[in-house]
């Protein structure tokens, strides 16, 4: 069973589609990337995954179960969720905002605070010296980092990470694109990756599927869309 389905899914706003007719899945342990134009409807998707966002026709299913089906904030304290912004709490210590969904869920502080400390010293910010630190503390890159670790603290069973390294400067974005695929090989978690650039989503994704205005174009293996013939994927390939 895939953990994230999405059947003949539809979006609208004030009768504007957004997405049309959307079927995808997204398989145990693969990175799905979502691939478009900014308005493509790419980040729709993600909130439609978590139930921040519902159809207004088809269905998602999380695990099984479709999203309209999940109490609401158990579904969003199930998926990992990374955004360009961060979105950290800025009044909160590092450890306390990694170690939030876990709090929330009921851990004991222990636990919590070994999960932590384990998570910052994979995203190589060593709990010693950062776990104290306030968001306004650190760069781009560790606030960043914070925000995978947040994600991943209540081992969470799916990913979604809408442009997480977009704002950053080429060498992190670079450094933190290595890190996601070394984290993917550790942790083996099933994500949907959301970009506008044709690099990341082929450096990144076990699969990409293009958007393009809400519609699906294609999906196909990285190898497979390097060689795709149709316009918006040799629009995108132009960029390499």
């Amino acid at each position: 069973m895939p953990l994230v389905e999405f059947r003949n899914v539809s979006y609208e706003i004030a009768g504007k589609p957004i997405l049309s007719g959307i079927n995808l899945t997204v398989e145990q342990g693969e990175t799905l990337v979502l691939l478009g134009r900014s308005g493509s409807g790419k980040s729709t998707a993600l909130k439609l995954t978590n139930g921040m966002l519902f159809p207004t026709s088809g269905q998602i299913f999380v695990e099984g179960k479709s999203t309209r089906e999940w109490d609401p904030i158990k579904l969003k304290r199930h998926i990992g969720y990374v955004i360009q912004d961060v979105g950290l709490f800025p009044h909160f210590t590092v450890a306390r905002n990694i170690g939030l969904v876990p709090t929330l869920e009921g851990w004991k502080q222990a636990d919590v605070a070994h999960r932590v400390d384990q998570l910052m010293n994979t995203m190589g910010m060593p709990a010693a010296e950062f776990r104290s630190r306030y968001p306004r503390q650190l760069s781009g890159g560790q606030r960043q980092r914070v925000g995978v670790a947040r994600a991943l603290a209540a081992d969470p069973p799916v990913l979604l990470f809408d442009e997480p390294f977009g704002a950053l400067d080429p060498v992190t974005r670079f450094e933190l694109q290595q890190q996601f695929l070394q984290l993917q090989r550790d942790f083996q978690k099933t994500s949907i990756f959301v970009t506008h650039d044709v690099r990341e989503a082929i450096r990144l994704g076990s699969r990409i599927a293009l958007l393009v205005d809400g519609h699906v174009e294609m999906i196909a293996k990285p190898a497979e869309f390097q060689q795709a013939k149709t316009g918006e994927a040799r629009a995108f390939l132009a960029c390499l």
